[in-house]
């Protein structure tokens, strides 16, 4: 009877729990249990699941079991929802499911020569959500992830989404590199968006250095900011890109010269062409034909030597190419051009300039034809700005020896009134010292073998001694003219002559050596005149001027401006209105419209006192 009613009881309190597991209920036994209180389980530490296969795929986000997805996430997915509906997009579709990355990857670069770039859009996204061998989602690398922009970048995409495209790398487990960076900077470039492109540059520095910038990067940037007109901004991204050893581009490199030309920047053009000489991957560069010549145009204009040599080098580097083409092509530079250049020399007193441009005028010539008398000159004015005096002469006797016996009148050519200054300057600079020293060099060559003498440089010897005011030495050179070297004097011996009088207010003997000349039969010309004229002016004798004017008039020679001016303000400080009124009428029948000076005559009237004192 016990036992049954302990079966009764537990099967109740079965029973009641079965129908309410909430219940809690207490039950008498009259079975003798084990003491069953309860106890606190003793903690174990757990061990972490694996980390997901699925890391490096945005896929996995979704149910990429499912190949139809219709979840919200497709929103943001890259496949667009009409190209399911296309027939071609679900073939392209089917072939991306039994392809792998290599294979894509092939594919890609045959699609790529024929421009199937909406294909290769299409075909990567796909691709991305499909699976492979192992039943994983499809992973790209940075090389195919970079079609894949390439693609939109030739599908016109913009730089905002270029932009966002290069950040879903990241889903992707993937660091972007170099050519990711610069397909953005391309689409930059072809928006002109400069600002843009140098921040995105500050960026790729700051990466690693699988994104660090190449010379594509900084041939993007530094075009772009040419466009603009950013030539601050251009050049400090060229000197950085020489400075870190990359290779400019020769459009990238015309486009500095001709920016740098443009806004008269030669200082900067000459500080990059340096850089880039003495870098291998650089020195190579030149710009075009044109370009060198317009270089040399700047220099001259900005008397830069340094710009001009350059320019030059470039010149006589286009010259070897055509020459050394076949069949060859022979380049010439202008003439006028070189002289012109020699100025710049003269003035910078640059050596190499000279020799430079001299090369290239010999190459130029091709032994055709002895260079123009210009050259000549300019040359001569380049040593004696330099005090070189003895390659001076030597030029000189060049000159003469391919001028001297020609049939063109060279009276004007030989002038040491006027081309061959510079050497009488260069020969009076330090006094009778230099002069002395020339005078005995030329009295040397005289007796050498093959003897040299020249009526030129004994002419710029007198006129020098006529500038240092020693009227002894300029009398003796010119009458060792005859004597010692065996010369007969010239037009421009008696004008040095008469200048050498006339300075000293030996107006008399100026007017003798003037009479002497004619009665040999030497025909006097417009200086020899003028300097007459000079020297009665300087003895405050304006009516003599003026009678040694209607002589130079009736010889068939016209006043110079200067001339009636010195003449005028004489007349005007003496007071001699009749002669001034003679000397508007000369000036009104030459058509010289004659200037006033009122500058001068305020100075000459000004009453002086010893109150201001």
């Amino acid at each position: 009877m016990a036992s049954q009613m302990a079966i009764f009881t537990r099967t109740k309190t079965l029973f009641a729990k079965t129908l309410n597991p909430n219940l809690k209920s207490l039950s008498i036994s009259t079975f003798t249990f084990l003491s069953q209180e309860p106890q606190l389980a003793e903690s174990t530490p757990t061990t972490p699941l694996p980390p997901n296969p699925a890391t490096g795929s945005p896929i996995y986000s979704e149910n990429w079991r499912n190949q139809a997805p219709n979840s919200e996430t497709l929103a943001q997915s890259l496949i667009p929802l009409g190209l399911l509906k296309n027939a071609s997009t679900q073939r392209v579709q089917a072939i991306s499911q039994t392809i792998d990355a290599q294979t894509l990857m092939d594919l890609f670069a045959n699609w790529m020569t024929s421009k199937r770039w909406s294909d290769m859009k299409e075909m990567f996204e796909y691709w991305i959500r499909s699976l492979d061998v192992h039943g994983k989602p499809n992973k790209p690398d940075v090389g195919l992830y970079n079609h894949y922009i390439r693609a939109n970048f030739m599908l016109e995409a913009s730089t905002a989404e270029l932009i966002d495209l290069v950040a879903q790398m990241e889903d992707f487990a993937i660091v972007p590199n170099t050519a990711s960076y610069n397909l953005v900077l391309k689409a930059m470039h072809q928006a002109g968006e400069s600002e843009a492109a140098q921040k995105w540059l500050e960026r790729m520095l700051q990466g690693g250095k699988d994104s660090l910038p190449d010379d594509e990067t900084y041939d993007l940037l530094i075009s772009l900011l040419f466009s603009r007109g950013e030539i601050d901004s251009a050049l400090k991204y060229i000197d950085m890109a020489l400075k870190s050893g990359y290779m400019l581009s020769m459009n990238v490199f015309t486009e500095c010269v001709r920016g740098c030309v443009d806004e008269q920047r030669p200082d900067a053009l000459v500080s990059i062409i340096k850089k880039c000489k003495t870098m291998d991957q650089n020195k190579a560069l030149c710009p075009t034909w044109n370009l060198c010549i317009i270089i040399a145009e700047v220099a001259i204009q900005e008397d830069n030597s340094e710009l001009a040599f350059y320019a030059l080098e470039f010149l006589a580097r286009w010259m070897a190419r055509g020459e050394n083409a076949r069949p060859p092509v022979l380049l010439s530079v202008d003439e006028g051009l070189v002289v012109s250049v020699l100025g710049t020399a003269g003035r910078t007193f640059n050596q190499n300039l000279l020799d430079a441009s001299w090369a290239v005028l010999r190459r130029s010539l091709r032994q055709k034809r002895v260079p123009k008398p210009e050259s000549y000159l300019g040359k001569i004015y380049v040593h004696a700005s330099m005090g070189d005096l003895q390659r001076a002469f030597s030029t000189l006797n060049e000159f003469e020896t391919a001028y001297g016996d020609s049939i063109i009148d060279m009276e004007e050519i030989f002038s040491p009134f006027t081309s061959l200054y510079p050497l009488v300057v260069a020969c009076s600079r330090k006094g009778f010292e230099t002069l002395d020293s020339v005078y005995f060099q030329l009295e040397n060559l005289s007796r050498a073998e093959p003897p040299y003498k020249s009526v030129a440089a004994i002419n710029c010897v007198i006129l020098g001694c006529a500038n240092i005011w020693d009227l002894d030495r300029a009398y003796q050179t010119f009458e060792a003219m005859g004597s010692s070297f065996g010369l007969t004097p010239d037009i421009h011996s008696y004008n040095a002559l008469i200048y050498a009088f006339g300075k000293l207010k030996k107006t008399f003997e100026a007017s003798r050596v003037f009479e002497h000349l004619v009665s040999l039969g030497v025909k006097p010309n417009a200086m020899s005149y003028s300097l007459l004229v000079d020297a009665h002016l300087t003895n405050r004798d304006q009516k003599a001027a003026l009678s040694v004017i209607d002589e130079m008039v009736n010889a068939g020679f016209a006043p110079s401006k200067e001339t009636l001016k010195k003449v005028r303000r004489r007349c005007v400080r003496e007071m001699d209105e009749e002669s001034n009124d003679r000397v508007e009428t000369l000036a009104k029948k030459f058509d010289i419209r004659m200037s006033t000076e009122n500058r001068k005559n305020i100075l000459f009237n000004l009453e002086y006192s010893a109150s201001y004192a």
